[in-house]
């Protein structure tokens, strides 16, 4: 059985510039299929415009306010909203409370770097730190 705790979990950051802890995913579970993480970003932050070409997105607000804008709409979202967010439409979020902004984040496939790709600009450069692999 796999059972992971957000304390056990070593956060990194992401393509897009936010730090997650990656709470399942097959880097640390028998999950194959998807991927949950915790996202934050601080007050007045945002990611970086980006899609996936693979991977659809459910953001989980729990705590904090934002915009979050999804192909060319945007729109303000809080604690209890759930954002549907399909393969290759152009996303960002920006934390636009006084206080962190966290959300859960699931990917179907799980979240990898490579399909991750940034709006208008070339692909960064170092690469991002990789995921942590747990000991087990």
């Amino acid at each position: 059985m796999d059972v992971v705790n957000h304390r056990e979990t070593v956060p990194f950051t992401t393509v897009d510039g936010s730090t997650i802890r990656e709470l399942l995913a097959s880097r640390n579970s028998a999950i194959r299929q998807q991927s949950l993480a915790e996202a934050r970003l601080a007050s007045g932050c945002a990611t970086t415009p980006h899609h996936h070409a693979i991977t659809e997105e459910i953001y989980y607000i729990l705590s904090g306010s934002a915009d979050m804008t999804l192909g060319h709409e945007t729109r303000g979202v809080g604690p209890g909203d759930a954002i549907a967010i399909p393969p290759g439409v152009r996303h960002t979020i920006r934390n636009t409370g006084p206080s962190e902004l966290v959300f859960l984040c699931t990917c179907a496939p799980g979240y990898e770097h490579a399909d991750t790709f940034l709006e208008g600009q070339p692909a960064p450069q170092p690469a991002p730190q990789p995921a942590p692999q747990p000991a087990r």
